[in-house]
């Protein structure tokens, strides 16, 4: 008989973790944690009054007689897009999915198959996102020549990139430097453009957004934190050195490099208001661009994730 009673008695009356469960039990705590992961999807509570047989038999109901090529299978895209609201886990979905598909399959086949087709979308590691909780900011590493008409003088203007985490809607605008004031004016454009505000915004550790970078406690530039207490929104810096940190944001650089700057590179710009018109059709063109490997495009993304989760701009 498996000690489902007993790591349901030690999780909800002891208040034990599940690898404490486990190693009281003797068990793996992948075990411990499927038990649990099935009794939430069951809709059963505790203490729970079944028999122990009665209660394995609705964790682990058998197989529907059915053959496994004619049942339903999930929407996976659907579930990746899911997740990312908060409180949502895989069990929610299976329960789910069994109540519309009672014929479909179990929890342990559902969890499975879902990490082996979210393996598929990228070969790299791959960070989680709640929706309306991070934007990305940085600038491209490419900048664009901007001639003066009277002079003939060359200046390059520098890209600001802002990504967010869940939907990856990008917004993109040239500016003269990454001096402080462009970088305030840029965040605050930004947050126009999307309509509203997240809760973090991840920077870089460049001079603009970080004082002094430290690993666990960076001094943020005071007008830039100034701007955070404004908008109501955490500045949480990238840590030196970790990549992954900012993985968001350097792919978003990639993106606007490749399809808006490399798209205006035989162009000729004599002003910024001039090159940001330019950049502003391939953005909406770039957003509305449908994914490879999920339905949908940044756009459709940022209205059913992100819009709705973002807090409305202050007064």
């Amino acid at each position: 008989m498996r000690k489902i009673r007993e790591v349901l008695r030690l999780k909800f009356d002891c208040g034990l973790s599940v690898r404490k469960i486990a190693r009281s039990l003797g068990i793996g705590h992948s075990s411990a944690g499927d038990y649990l992961c099935r009794f939430a999807a069951s809709g059963l509570t505790w203490p729970c009054s079944l028999s122990d047989a009665a209660l394995e038999q609705q964790l682990f109901p058998p197989a529907p007689a059915v053959p496994s090529e004619q049942r339903p299978l999930p929407d996976w895209s659907w579930v990746h897009a899911e997740l990312r609201r908060p409180g949502v886990t895989l069990a929610l979905l299976w329960q789910e999915y069994r109540l519309s598909q009672p014929q479909g399959f179990q929890y342990s086949w559902f969890c499975e198959h879902y990490r082996a087709w979210q393996g598929k979308l990228d070969v790299v590691m791959r960070q989680e996102h709640r929706v309306g909780e991070k934007l990305f900011v940085d600038y491209a590493g490419q900048t664009v020549p901007v001639i003066d008409r009277h002079s003939g003088e060359i200046r390059q203007a520098q890209v600001f990139v802002a990504v967010l985490g869940a939907s990856s809607y990008t917004f993109a605008e040239a500016t003269w430097s990454q001096q402080l004031p462009d970088w305030l004016g840029s965040h605050t454009r930004c947050f126009a453009f999307l309509g509203g505000v997240p809760e973090i915004v991840v920077p870089d550790n460049l001079r603009s957004a970080v004082s002094k970078s430290h690993r666990y406690e960076p001094d943020i530039n005071p007008s830039y934190r100034d701007l955070a207490e404004h908008y109501s929104v955490a500045v949480v810096p990238a840590r030196a050195r970790k990549p992954r940190d900012k993985a968001k944001a350097e792919v978003g650089e990639q993106v606007v490099e490749r399809w808006i700057l490399a798209a205006l590179r035989n162009r000729q710009f004599f002003s910024l208001d001039e090159l940001n018109s330019a950049i502003s059709v391939l953005l909406e063109r770039l957003n509305r661009r449908l994914f490879r490997k999920l339905p949908g495009s940044r756009q459709s993304a940022f209205e059913a994730l992100d819009r709705p989760a973002l807090r409305p701009l202050p007064e």
